[in-house]
């Protein structure tokens, strides 16, 4: 049984939804403030709902690696939203700054990290991609070579 390409179509799902989160950035930089906001919240209600599916992932997944894997992912998300929200501002506050311009500086921060992350994330995918693809050409090779 080849996953291959099952996983070559999540890998191809991932670079389509790459490109289309740089395009959608890109279209982003010429709205005014206003338009800005309204596409921040529909992205912040998507992502609300995306919590809310790892959360019932977690709670009730089809098997426990997924509920295990799912509430990895939801505790994530989570905490990096409360260091976001909760904590970076203190860290990054100066006497010469206003609270404003912490928050500013703080989901910078985060944004740089969360690319960061994404790009680190995708490498994880390849690797267990390709570890997935090793086991199962070794499983055939095995199976071939006892028949």
């Amino acid at each position: 049984m080849s996953d291959r390409g099952f996983l070559e179509n999540k890998l191809r799902e991932l670079q389509q939804q790459y490109r289309q989160l740089y395009e959608e950035f890109q279209s982003c930089r010429q709205l005014d403030h206003p338009a800005l906001c309204r596409i921040l919240q529909q992205l912040q209600q998507e992502c609300s709902q995306q919590d809310h599916q790892l959360r019932r992932c977690a709670e009730t997944g089809r098997s426990p690696a997924v509920e295990a894997l799912s509430q990895a992912q939801l505790s994530y998300s989570l905490r990096a939203r409360e260091i976001l929200e909760q904590e970076m501002p203190a860290y990054l506050h100066s006497e010469n700054s206003t609270s404003q311009e912490d928050q500013a500086e703080s989901a910078a921060l985060y944004a740089e990290y969360a690319l960061d992350f994404a790009t680190q994330a995708a490498r994880h995918a390849l690797l267990a991609a390709l570890t997935a693809m090793d086991a199962q050409m070794t499983c055939a090779e095995r199976k071939e070579t006892t028949i």
